[in-house]
């Protein structure tokens, strides 16, 4: 009975853990987009250009993939609990910089010091999560968790836009402050390191093999120059520019030194031989196209309704907002079920609902109200999380407990990877589409085509009866009708980037039930 006590005093709740690595992450991911409305605004107020001001998304977005190659190390060096208070208050302390940032130069230098803490939080907070949760209660630790992995990525458009707009582009930076300061201390005071980390730290010290120093300036080159192709490529209209093309190059020949390097090393700075196995391998797949489409519909429908619809920023946000709600009270529903359901088959059913969230929305035209967005964000949201969080915890089924800081570190790198990925594909789907439908169009629009010679009659004899004279209203109707065709072409591109996230989240319906069986609440066997 004492020993049992004793043993309950030292062992702290894992869902406090669990509560508190999700608001360290929730801060993380809610600065990878919160920053992206607020560009306009950073350049008016630094006196910068707004193409300037887009570095303060790139060189976050860069430092964060090149620490994660670094996490797994570091962790075992240092300890999970050291190595996360470092990166916490790197990142709050950074984050209050980039608030008070006089001048471009130091808001970039700050914003790469907040990526480098903010890169290393996310992993570590997902692998103490693993580890401190029974395998078969993983899950329901993983639901509250993923709400900062959801729910974040859509706040942030709203709340960097409201900051902005009421009070300054500053404070999108500076609310970290105070939030990273209490988290610190509540970490401090309620999350032990445990015995077996220490262990685990002293024999790594005495260890011969050192930190693989050229396994992680690979992995950091060619992850830090893919997210500069990727997140550049349209700005700097990709290979045709000089930039874009050594980027690119160095990218390639990093990735190609870099696999053989790391397969033959005993402790590689990323373990890359997990994505071989079948059922790490799978999983990392599905979390790829799951992040590229919650990333890349989270920016992009916002876009389409204030760009086509005339929608204010708050609105579009409100329009995003219910799907939020929904994902958040989910992930506990979802948490439950996984006790009780294979991975395999949560994961198939959240992709098909996916797709069919991404096919409601291809059939997107002008006459669409403020509620139809809703839904098809709604539902959007009924399927993500039964794929995110069942992905989670297959992933780590079977790993054994010195893999999950390497396992933790490739899905972030993934995740921040497929974010990317995915807005970088539909932008450059919608402008491609976009010309092309608007060239298309633009045939019909002809003197000797008798609809549109009707058309612009009709319109004319509008403009007309609202007393412009005849020349005047005709070149009003050319001006309405060429409105017409961009907005057409526009909604048009949009119906192609839809449909091609739809394909994307078909395609992990096949691959989800590859995964092998795991082990459930109750369980004796699993294959």
């Amino acid at each position: 009975m004492s020993i049992a006590s004793a043993r309950a005093q030292t062992t702290p709740n894992p869902w406090l853990i669990a509560m508190l690595m999700a608001l360290a992450s929730f801060m993380e991911v809610l600065d990878t987009t919160i920053a992206n409305v607020a560009l306009k605004y950073i350049a008016g107020g630094l006196g910068v250009s707004e193409d300037e001001a887009s570095w303060v998304v790139t060189t976050y977005l860069v430092a964060n993939a090149v620490i994660v190659t670094a996490t797994s190390f570091l962790v075992r060096l240092m300890g999970r609990k050291t190595f996360f208070l470092i990166c916490l208050g790197l990142f709050t302390v950074s984050s209050v910089l980039c608030g008070f940032a006089t001048n471009l130069q130091m808001l970039l230098f700050c914003r790469i010091l907040q990526g480098l803490g903010g890169g290393g939080m996310v992993p570590v907070a997902q692998s103490i999560i693993a580890d401190s949760f029974p395998p078969a209660k993983r899950s329901q630790g993983f639901a509250l968790f993923s709400i900062s992995m959801l729910v974040a990525p859509i706040i942030g458009p709203t709340l960097g836009g409201w900051l902005s707009d009421n009070w300054s582009w500053s404070w999108c930076f500076l609310i970290n402050g105070p939030i990273g300061a209490l988290t610190i201390a509540a970490i401090v005071a309620l999350v032990p390191e445990s015995q077996a980390a220490r262990v685990q730290r002293q024999h790594l010290r005495t260890e011969e093999e050192g930190f693989d120093w050229i396994g992680f300036t690979l992995a950091a080159t060619f992850l830090g120059a893919l997210e500069l192709v990727l997140d550049r490529g349209l700005v700097e209209d990709w290979f045709d520019s000089s930039f874009i093309r050594t980027a690119a190059v160095i990218c390639l020949v990093a990735f190609l030194f870099m696999i053989p390097w790391e397969i033959r090393r005993r402790h590689p700075a990323v373990d890359v031989r997990l994505l071989t196995t079948r059922q790490f391998g799978a999983c990392f797949l599905v979390s790829l196209a799951a992040y590229a489409i919650l990333l890349a519909t989270t920016q992009f429908l916002p876009q389409l309704v204030q760009r086509d619809f005339g929608y204010t920023a708050t609105l579009a946000g409100l329009m995003l907002s219910p799907g939020g709600l929904v994902a958040m009270v989910e992930m506990f529903i979802v948490g439950q079920l996984a006790t009780k359901f294979q991975a395999k088959y949560l994961i198939a059913t959240g992709a098909a609902i996916v797709a069919a969230s991404m096919y409601v929305l291809t059939s997107v035209y002008g006459g669409l109200d403020f509620w139809y967005f809703v839904r098809a964000r709604m539902l959007l949201s009924v399927g993500l999380p039964l794929i995110t969080l069942p992905v989670m915890a297959a992933a780590y089924h079977g790993l054994p407990p010195n893999k999950t800081d390497q396992a933790s570190a490739l899905l972030n790198a993934g995740r921040n990877i497929a974010g990317s990925i995915g807005i970088s594909l539909i932008s450059n789907v919608i402008a491609r589409r976009e010309q092309f439908h608007q060239s298309r169009l633009v045939e019909h629009t002809i003197s000797s085509n008798i609809q549109y010679q009707g058309t612009l009659q009709h319109i004319t004899e509008y403009f007309v009866a609202k007393g412009s004279d005849y020349i005047h209203a005709q070149q009003q109707a050319i001006d309405w009708i060429n409105q017409q065709i961009q907005t057409q072409s526009s909604l048009l591109a949009y119906s192609d980037a839809f449909w091609l996230l739809m394909l994307v989240s078909l395609a992990a319906v096949p691959l989800s039930m590859s995964l092998r069986n795991i082990k459930l609440k109750g369980s004796t066997s699993s294959r």
